[in-house]
């Protein structure tokens, strides 16, 4: 008698003998849920937009469907790969292997910015099934019709929000309108912000949408309680910062009033916090949030509709400066820490007149808070917590042409910085920002001031408080 597969087992896709028999060998038992919630759809021929963190599975779900795709004798380029950064396309590019070896001999090439072109241009010369790049590299090919996606049938966005960060807006949808249109595309995202809705709009064809939640385990995040007098609040909210010292905190206040005392008392103490409320001007908005996303901003004290859709990768901690009368929202804000597997403290201040509050939170949480004393906490003996990096605003956007590959090049390739010494690059309509390292980073504005980006002068300036 044979044994009946699972619904997560392999077996129960469309996928050859020897594809089964290889990832058998590659220890690919069972599907992880994202792989269970897009591979029969996708293996279909579907277009999907995917929700999933890095590290559940995603990049064997879109593998195994541009290699079910794929006509090996055929030599062009069948399907194209976008991914935010040369060391995800170097990741992507070898799980795609591992998974082909069941196919035969197929080619995988990657096109990333920072490698010369004249190996890349040889690769594709020689003909390759399978591209990986980055989105600027792989514009420069189809400029040059080096790379040719006439014969095109799968593109992948990978950590398609990443790529919308570092500000690949454009270049994606360029890309995109120059592969056929009768294709299909497979969209992944930790997140989901505006632009991927708009992404999807421009060039999928009814997508199927799959949002795979992380189950937030309670040993995953450690919640701790502490009991204040109104008056103390917010120098307890530095007292925390100073013994835990979470490298990034986002500390929610009920109110705006709330949010610009707490950063005034904060910035007192020689912490570096900025806030976030309702009314801010969206350029202002725009700057408070690179700047906290791309670590030159230890605190983002925010209100609940400010934080709204907000999504900061391995955030350390959240604050719960004022408790919300309402429990689910609770639940909400403590979710943002302990993501992807890490682990995540949530620090809670109540009053006595918040206690019914709790008790609601109690209830939905379906256990007791743990309540600790405010006496018993001590500042660390380091200092105040400085965040690792600053940004540079340098004047100039999309609209002059700038891409992150530039600013990148000006900094590491004319000034003689590393890679490790900047961070990320954010590049809207009119302005960049680039967080670079905090010893480097008055230094690098004034080099870049007397420099050139992309044979322009520029005008840079550090933000600070």
């Amino acid at each position: 008698m044979t044994a009946t597969a699972s619904s997560t087992d392999f077996r129960t896709l469309a996928l050859s003998e020897a594809m089964l028999a290889n990832l058998r060998q590659l220890g690919y038992l069972d599907m992880t849920p994202v792989q269970a919630a897009t591979l029969p759809s996708a293996l279909l021929g579907k277009d999907i937009i995917a929700q999933a963190k890095t590290g559940s599975g995603k990049t064997a779900a879109f593998a195994l469907t541009v290699l079910a795709n794929l006509n090996p004798r055929r030599f062009a380029v069948q399907a194209l790969v976008l991914c935010p950064t040369r060391e995800l396309a170097d990741q992507v590019t070898t799980e795609i292997r591992r998974l082909a070896r069941a196919e035969d001999n197929i080619k995988v090439v990657t096109l990333c910015g920072g490698v010369p072109l004249r190996g890349q241009l040889a690769s594709l010369a020689h003909g390759a099934h399978i591209v990986v790049g980055t989105p600027g590299r792989i514009m420069d090919h189809l400029e040059r019709q080096s790379l040719v996606p006439d014969a095109l049938n799968t593109l992948v966005l990978d950590e398609a929000d990443r790529m919308l960060d570092m500000g690949f807006f454009d270049d994606i949808v360029k890309v995109a309108r120059q592969c056929p249109t009768e294709r299909q595309t497979l969209l992944f995202s930790a997140t989901y912000p505006d632009g991927i809705a708009k992404l999807a709009t421009q060039f999928m064809r009814a997508p199927i949408t799959v949002t795979v939640q992380a189950q937030h385990t309670g040993d995953q995040i450690e919640q701790r309680w502490y009991q204040v007098q109104d008056g103390e609040r917010l120098h307890a909210v530095g007292r925390l910062l100073a013994h835990f010292r979470p490298a990034s905190t986002l500390a929610f206040c009920n109110t705006k009033a709330q949010c610009r005392d707490l950063v005034g008392v904060l910035q007192a103490q020689g912490l570096s916090a900025l806030a976030l409320y309702g009314e801010l001007e969206q350029r202002e908005r725009d700057q408070v949030l690179v700047r906290f996303a791309n670590r030159s901003c230890s605190v983002l004290v925010a209100t609940d509709v400010a934080a709204r859709g907000l999504d900061i990768a391995s955030l350390a901690a959240v604050i719960n400066v004022d408790v919300t009368p309402d429990a689910e929202l609770h639940i909400h804000r403590i979710g943002r820490t302990g993501r992807a597997g890490e682990h995540g403290l949530v620090l809670n201040l109540a009053s006595m007149d918040e206690m019914g509050h709790v008790g609601r939170i109690e209830q939905l949480q379906g256990r007791e808070s743990d309540w600790h004393e405010l006496a018993a906490l001590s500042p660390a003996d380091q200092g105040p917590l400085v965040p690792p990096m600053m940004t540079l605003h340098i004047q100039g956007g999309r609209k002059e042409k700038i891409r992150p590959g530039d600013v990148l090049g000006a900094l590491t390739a004319d000034l003689g910085y590393t890679r490790e010494q900047v961070g990320k690059i954010n590049v809207n309509d009119w302005s960049t920002y680039v967080a670079v390292d905090r010893d480097i980073a008055r230094q690098a504005a004034s080099r870049l001031n007397a420099g050139r980006i992309k044979g322009k002068s520029v005008k840079v300036r550090v933000l600070d408080h």
